[in-house]
């Protein structure tokens, strides 16, 4: 077993993307590689050809490997569909939910999985390379972890911890891990790495020296700000809270974010459109009226997330929007809010009940035990594309007879409404096709640039990867890698 876990001082200070660029780079370099996260909680996410789901990030970091997604690469993955409740799947299949009362002991009988996958991955591989979730620095957290230093510990991997520095204080972050960590949990940790570094490397020797001397690890390297992360899907909603400068573009597109967003990587090909100025609304914010397409995303929880949307007067907006004539698309969770009624008998998403839609669609949405896991190909507006589907529930009703698309060559999926303006699918991906995202433009009355969203994404790997060979000790780091073996 030869294998590395990189893990942070905290959230987002940049694991998912350093683990796809060292991937790339250890893939340039000619070793099997593959990703591996032992924990993953999140609302993106991605389909496998075993018909599984994993977290968004290891699906990037697989095709940083150049390598199928397997489940094996994320073996429980937590999706939060209450404040304080989760669905759990495990090996990508749901095995029901984790909740604030049950969630240590849960989590803690989880290991031997986790290991399980960990085995097969390093069987088959000359490095694997572990991302962690959150911070070893949370303690409280310590009792039965399989994410970070419960994992490590176990498997035997040892770690390097990234700071970042971008948020300021990362001589306190990584010197104050080393403080609060048990020891042997400490031990674990062989160097570190700086992250998001903005400017001359230079002025921050002094710092790096300090870190090394008060920490007792190694220095791995300082990594600029990576310009090119932009052009990768995003795993986290936190990247939503952020403001954005606004784009100018032929015509807007709105997004709300919903409570339970996921999957709103979605829209990243939309959003490199030149033609395009995405908007993604924050709640206490209305929908601007001059959009002339309104996205309604994915979501983890539908009828709350549509009990929300009325809450923010949302609804007011997009019935609205569409009175004025402008364009509604709603994917997945989206389209089950865009018909009459969506209901949830068998409480998968919280007690059992019923909320009204927005009505757009003539169609009606019951949840259903059973979770829809699978790629797909299919053809809609005359353009072929690909994606996958990922829901629970099934929808009907007499719009459902214009469908958008035929998948795998003849099933129907979603519905379009008579005057052509309201469309809504089940497939998650398909705007990453070019010809059909670039016949949405044309039915807005904008042009496409015709870029292939795929290629973008992974240029913009081996543009990271290229950084990390020039700023970060790469050697270094695979004989710390070497040392579990």
């Amino acid at each position: 077993m030869v294998a590395v876990m990189l893990q942070g001082t905290g959230s987002d200070v940049g694991k998912s993307v350093l683990v796809a660029g060292l991937c790339r780079a250890l893939a340039n370099r000619g070793l099997r590689v593959r990703p591996f996260k032992p924990q993953n909680m999140s609302n993106n996410a991605a389909v496998t050809p075993q018909g599984g789901e994993i977290g968004r990030a290891q699906a990037l970091q697989a095709l940083a490997c150049r390598v199928p997604l397997h489940t094996d690469m994320n073996p429980v993955l937590l999706k939060p569909q209450a404040d304080r409740t989760s669905q759990l799947v495990v090996h990508g299949r749901v095995q029901g939910t984790l909740g604030s009362g049950n969630f240590r002991m849960g989590r803690a009988s989880l290991l031997p999985h986790v290991l399980e996958s960990f085995a097969r991955l390093s069987d088959e591989a000359d490095i694997v390379v572990v991302e962690g979730a959150g911070s070893p620095a949370e303690i409280n957290l310590r009792a039965g972890d399989i994410a970070n230093m419960g994992f490590a510990r176990a498997a035997g991997v040892p770690v390097v911890l990234v700071g970042d520095i971008d948020r300021g204080g990362v001589i306190a972050a990584l010197v104050g891990t080393r403080a609060v960590l048990d020891p042997e949990d400490a031990a674990m940790i062989r160097g570190f790495l700086i992250n998001k570094f903005r400017g001359d490397p230079a002025l921050f020797e002094d710092g790096y020296r300090q870190i090394e001397a008060r920490a007792g690890w190694t220095g791995l390297g300082v990594v600029p700000w990576l310009t090119q992360a932009v052009h990768l899907p995003s795993e986290d909603a936190v990247v939503l809270e952020r403001a954005t400068p606004a784009a100018s573009g032929a015509i807007r597109v709105a997004c709300p974010i919903l409570p339970r967003i996921a999957n709103f990587d979605d829209l990243d090909p939309l959003k490199a459109e030149s033609a395009v100025e995405l908007v993604m609304v924050p709640p206490g914010q209305p929908i601007p009226g001059d959009c002339a397409l309104i996205v309604l995303p994915g979501s983890k929880a539908s009828l709350a997330d549509m009990k929300a949307m009325r809450a923010q007067g949302w609804d007011i907006d997009v019935i609205a929007h569409h009175r004025r004539g402008g364009a509604i698309l709603g994917i997945c969770g989206g389209y089950q809010m865009l018909g009459k009624t969506l209901s949830d008998p068998h409480g998968i998403e919280g007690a059992p009940g019923a909320v009204p839609g927005l009505g757009l669609l003539d169609c009606t949405t019951v949840l259903t035990p059973r979770k829809a896991l699978r790629e797909v190909a299919g053809t809609a507006w005359g353009q072929p594309f690909t994606g996958f589907e990922m829901h629970m529930g099934e929808t009907t009703g007499p719009d459902c007879a214009r469908p958008f698309a035929l998948l795998d060559g003849a099933r129907p999926d979603g519905a379009i409404s008579p005057d052509g303006r309201v469309v809504g699918s089940y497939v998650h991906g398909a705007l990453a096709s070019t010809g059909l995202r670039a016949a949405l433009l044309d039915r807005l009355g904008a042009r496409s640039d015709g870029h292939d969203h795929a290629a973008r994404v992974d240029a913009a790997l081996d543009a990271i990867a290229r950084t990390l060979e020039q700023h970060v000790d790469i050697d270094a780091l695979l004989a710390i890698a070497h040392q579990g073996a």
